[in-house]
């Protein structure tokens, strides 16, 4: 893990300053923060047997519906892989620097959940969960499915929460599919699918009118291990550069958004956050 030089240790120090000044803070965290955690990013995951398939293949509605039980399988594997990672330091700085920050809000673009595990709870995951599935058709959402890492589902049933429309939660027994075979919504019998946003659907709109809410609020914005290539996530950083808010990246390459922000320091999330925090 590479150490910061002398340049990198001004910027950090000076962050450290912002972040004790500050009221208001928003986060945007991407691909790059997992990645410390041996995550592959979501086009990196394309090996084996997958690898002859593009991402825009497999995550899309088009897709399950056309083939269900190999987008599953697709998602299985990723969830395996997910389960088996650990937060990093970053993960665990980030969540160290909610607890001393007025108002702190977490945006991440992330789906593995490994935010959640490191402690964060004001928290917003605007691309969903692959550790959570919903109802394809819409009708419900399920919270904590257990599955088995490689094989789908544990053999448990019962082994599900949900909430509906009306609010209520409960647990359902529904019936448990072998590998191969995707489970069904027990309140209306279509499939379940992972809670995630696929290609071509909208972002939960409480969820990203939350995330720019908290970003137009903001005193200070950072932006973390993302390219700033995927919107309307690459829209954040942005909007907090015209709210008036101080805006930081933190990032080993140069991005678009690179040139536009008040500091950029070259370096991972693993390596700068726990320095924030220390």
């Amino acid at each position: 893990m590479q150490k910061p030089n002398a340049a990198t240790k001004q910027q950090i120090k000076r962050l450290r300053e912002l972040v004790q000044e500050a009221t208001r803070v928003a986060v945007l965290t991407g691909a790059g923060i997992s990645a410390e955690s041996g995550i592959p990013t979501f086009r990196d995951a394309q090996t084996g047997h997958w690898s002859k398939f593009r991402p825009e293949e497999l995550a899309t509605p088009e897709a399950f519906r056309r083939n269900p039980d190999m987008v599953w399988r697709w998602y299985a594997e990723r969830r395996s892989a997910v389960r088996a990672a650990k937060p990093n330091a970053g993960h665990f700085a980030l969540s160290q620097l909610e607890t001393s920050v007025p108002n702190f809000t977490l945006i991440t673009q992330n789906v593995d959940g490994l935010h959640r595990r490191a402690g964060s709870q004001r928290l917003i995951e605007i691309h969903g969960n692959i550790l959570r599935v919903r109802c394809f058709g819409g009708c419900v959402s399920y919270a904590d499915w257990v599955e088995a890492e490689a094989r789908g589902f544990t053999g448990r049933q019962g082994a599900a929460s949900h909430q509906g429309s009306t609010g209520h939660q409960g647990a359902t027994g529904s019936a448990v599919p072998e590998l191969g075979s995707v489970p069904r919504c027990p309140e209306c019998g279509d499939y379940l699918r992972p809670d995630v946003v696929w290609f071509g659907e909208n972002l939960p709109e409480a969820g990203i009118e939350q995330a720019f809410t908290a970003t137009e609020q903001a005193d200070l914005f950072l932006s973390i291990g993302t390219s700033a290539l995927v919107y309307p996530a690459a829209m954040l950083p942005q909007t907090a550069v015209q709210s008036g808010a101080t805006v930081v990246e933190i990032n080993p390459e140069e991005t678009p958004l690179s040139a536009m922000v008040h500091i950029s320091i070259r370096g991972t999330a693993a390596v700068v956050l726990p320095q924030l925090v220390d």
